[in-house]
């Protein structure tokens, strides 16, 4: 089988090297498309491949048009917003994420984040401490309980909620579950975002939602730009000069947030997957799953139907 690593932005040399032992190691073929620039080298090098990983690589139906022999797409990462999943079934192509492999370096930047927030971003003046602030974390996957994991050590009181994680697992976790996202968002000094992109999600942080946050607040998101009602975020930054809105996600009204100094920041581009660590255990787990489709049929991580 023909294997395609497409990544406009590319893996670590580390991570391509045990991409390829994976998969030359089970009898399969290799091919690399890198910093690539226009959208006809991606369609011409998926004509004749069986399966592609990608990273934030857009796989449309356009691509999946040209991708005639494609089988399978592993998207190395957690999110698989980039991928058309009805487009991918209708092919009937496998979609698949590596959940987890990125969890710990999301987290740790959370907290890189956080302490750069209190500590009013360096800029000379007296901050505060995260030790018995109150956090609330949207969503207790992967990222969500190594998130709490980290705050423990900070000496943090964790809360969580998740409207598909039974509340006795959080509780498992060492960790109190709340009832609803509203309470969250009322009892916690700080709420950390890792809710995917959905229809229900989309624009659900929103002005009711985080107005909710005690005097001192501070929002924080990791996860996706989508689930920010910016229009109404900046609304309510401008009306409460408390708060603080801290993002791993450049919004699309950045210069409306910036405004807002001493109280906003967003990294350049996204960071949360950004460490070599990360990057190698997401390509090698992608190599691996698509070589236990081949062998076994193996669909554990697909993401559409």
């Amino acid at each position: 089988m023909k294997v395609l690593v497409a990544t406009e932005k590319p893996f670590a040399a580390a991570a391509v090297e045990g991409i390829k032992k994976e998969i030359e190691g089970a009898g399969n073929e290799l091919v690399l498309l890198e910093k690539y620039t226009e959208k006809t080298q991606l369609l011409d090098a998926v004509k004749d491949v069986d399966a592609m990983i990608i990273r934030s690589d857009k796989v449309t139906a356009e691509v999946l048009d040209a991708a005639k022999n494609l089988k399978i797409v592993v998207r190395a990462g957690a999110g698989y917003d980039n991928i058309d999943l009805a487009a991918a079934t209708a092919h009937n192509v496998v979609a698949e994420n590596t959940p987890g492999q990125n969890s710990n370096a999301v987290a740790e930047l959370v907290f890189g984040l956080l302490v750069f927030a209190v500590r009013n971003f360096y800029n000379g003046k007296s901050g505060s401490e995260l030790k018995g602030k109150k956090l609330g974390i949207l969503a207790f996957g992967n990222v969500g309980r190594n998130v709490a994991r980290i705050a423990k050590g900070f000496g943090m009181e964790v809360s969580a909620y998740d409207a598909f994680c039974p509340a006795d697992v959080i509780e498992a976790a060492g960790v109190h579950a709340v009832k609803s996202q509203d309470e969250l968002f009322q009892t916690c000094d700080i709420v950390s975002l890792h809710i995917p992109a959905t229809p229900e999600t989309i624009k659900s942080i929103d002005y009711k939602t985080v107005n909710q946050l005690p005097k001192g607040g501070i929002l924080i998101n990791t996860a996706r730009k989508e689930v920010i009602n910016e229009e109404e975020l900046v609304k309510l930054m401008a009306e409460r000069e408390d708060l603080k809105f801290i993002t791993d996600i450049k919004p699309d009204a950045d210069a409306e947030f910036a405004k807002f100094e001493g109280r906003y920041f967003s990294t350049p581009k996204k960071m949360g997957a950004q460490t070599a660590e990360a990057n190698i255990n997401a390509g090698i787990a992608a190599a691996k799953q698509i070589n236990a489709f081949f062998k076994d049929g193996c669909t554990k991580f697909q993401v559409n139907k």
